[in-house]
């Protein structure tokens, strides 16, 4: 694996990003946002703020990727990589990398505003490790889903029922539906609620517990794990079958 291949790779990935307007929308997002936030009051704001950029994070990052897949199949983009000398593994990589690199973009969009308008306090280090470690691990997730998806109508459906699938859980538990201490352990096992602690450590004010080292390394075992014996195997056949070999 070459440095010099996979930072190729990455600026044509950004490239396509920027082609496919998702980038765009990703900082137009952003920007509604932070408009929208502006008028709410602190009670308000201090449930919102964590929430928009855990689901930036994850959502949204498989979404930007899923999207930036189709249209890569429809240009038939990632057969005409995939006669390069790259490998798999360098796709891959950069696919995660410059989907990290957006979505740091657009997020960070929203915080900085916030520092200045509503003087939010951030751990600058632990927000950006929260979100470069789940904007990668949700990429991955983003790839692994966009393998099996026909198009592009069917890959928004089903993220709309992957969403709905990883936060409804949270959000009975978090209006005492689901109850029971039991409840508190089983959910950090979802993704979704183990990147939200991991987010609300980076805010000043906010203890480090156990939760929230649990949860960190959660998102980077299973991440590193998925991506070897899931995301990177199955590109494999992903490719064959795009390419019609």
């Amino acid at each position: 694996m070459k440095t010099s291949r996979i930072w190729l790779l990455i600026k044509g990935e950004l490239y396509r990003l920027h082609k496919y307007n998702v980038l765009f929308i990703s900082i137009l997002i952003a920007i509604i946002w932070g408009v929208v936030l502006y008028f709410v009051d602190s009670v308000l704001f201090n449930a919102l703020l964590p929430f928009l950029i855990l689901i930036d994070a994850t959502m949204m990052s498989v979404m930007y990727i899923g999207s930036v897949m189709f249209f890569e199949k429809k240009e038939s983009t990632l057969s005409s990589v995939l006669v390069t000398p790259v490998t798999n593994q360098e796709i891959i990589l950069s696919k995660i990398i410059a989907n990290t690199i957006h979505n740091l973009i657009s997020t960070s969009l929203i915080i900085i505003a916030f520092i200045f308008i509503k003087q939010v306090k951030i751990n600058y280090p632990l927000m950006l490790i929260a979100i470069i470690l789940i904007t990668a691990v949700f990429t991955g997730l983003g790839l692994l889903l966009s393998y099996y998806q026909k198009d592009f109508t069917s890959m928004l459906t089903n993220l709309m029922i992957l969403g709905f699938a990883l936060l409804l859980p949270s959000a009975l538990y978090g209006f005492n539906v689901l109850k029971g201490n039991a409840w508190e352990y089983i959910l950090l096992l979802n993704p979704v609620e183990a990147a939200s602690k991991v987010i609300a450590g980076g805010f000043k004010g906010i203890s480090l517990d156990w939760h929230y080292y649990f949860s960190l390394f959660y998102l980077l075992i299973g991440g590193l794990l998925t991506y070897k014996y899931l995301i990177l195997p199955k590109f494999k056949d992903y490719a064959i079958s795009i390419s019609g070999v």
